[in-house]
């Protein structure tokens, strides 16, 4: 029973990243990515947050609440790996501006695959990571399936805005498939950690990332939401292939698990309070403009 329900866990993630990228690509063009991305202040501040502040984070974290090698490992892994795929649908529930979210995801995951191969093995000593093995698995199940849905959507558009509801109710129904599996298959692996500091540094570490990229976000509240989430989920995609890759200690993937597990439940509810928060009023005049556009 539970080689099946680990295999309908590992299928889960395959269908919800596929097609959320896709539902994405459908809803949005390119330059409605990519006009978030042309404000360089923004942009910089986003790489300080996620690629500086979250990985010191997590270092002042260990000296408040010391964990063995191998959960630090797993902890400091999180750092420095960003651009989850989760992001769209945390910015979506929040209300956020979507195609920021989708903007700084693609943003975040491309720097993410040159950054950790570099940083890690210096904040790690003896670590070797491929950078080919990250970047394979992010660009087939993440930029593939988004740039299919902007291509659709340019040539296409009727046919993306006819499909995209029933991808994104794909996307959503896989999600709480997800969430409900990995509840049910980690939770003698959640009570494992009971006791070592690992969850309370962990939700630590999410709640002080959130934080950080609130603080960080501006004025606008629609922006600042997708800032805070995205700075708060952490690529535990990413972090797994490196971790599976280069360290035989089980607790190592035992911290990811239950880091992945802990945002799920911490920034879904919180995304939704956001979205219950945000008023039509407070949409900014750029995200008016798409609107109109579209």
């Amino acid at each position: 029973m539970a080689v099946v329900l680990e295999s309908l866990a590992r299928l889960s993630v395959l269908v919800f990243v596929v097609t959320s990228m896709l539902a994405m690509g459908l809803n949005l063009t390119v330059a409605q990515i990519l006009a978030p991305l042309r404000d360089l202040r923004r942009v910089a501040t986003a790489l300080l947050a996620n690629f500086v502040l979250v990985p010191v984070l997590a270092y002042a974290i260990l000296v408040v609440i010391p964990l063995s090698q191998a959960q630090s490992i797993g902890l400091i892994l999180l750092a420095t790996a960003a651009g989850a795929p989760f992001l769209p649908k945390l910015v979506e529930t929040a209300k956020g501006n979507l195609a920021f979210g989708v903007g700084l995801m693609v943003l975040l995951m491309v720097v993410t695959v040159a950054y950790v191969p570099v940083v890690l093995p210096l904040l790690l000593p003896g670590v070797e990571v491929v950078p080919l093995d990250i970047a394979s698995s992010l660009v087939v199940l993440m930029l593939i399936p988004l740039a299919i849905g902007l291509v659709v959507k340019a040539r296409y558009s009727d046919v993306a805005d006819s499909v995209q509801p029933a991808v994104n109710q794909t996307s959503s129904t896989a999600l709480i498939l997800l969430v409900v599996l990995m509840l049910v298959l980690n939770f003698q692996t959640v009570l494992s950690v009971i006791g070592t500091g690992v969850i309370l540094a962990l939700l630590l570490f999410i709640v002080a990332s959130f934080a950080i990229g609130w603080a960080l976000g501006g004025t606008e509240v629609d922006n600042r939401s997708v800032m805070s989430l995205g700075t708060a989920q952490r690529n535990v995609s990413a972090a797994l292939v490196v971790g599976a890759q280069n360290f035989a200690d089980p607790n190592v993937l035992v911290v990811l698990i239950v880091g992945a597990m802990l945002m799920l439940v911490v920034l879904l509810p919180l995304g939704g309070e956001l979205g219950r928060r945000t008023a039509p009023s407070t949409e900014s005049p750029e995200r008016e403009r798409m609107t109109v556009e579209d």
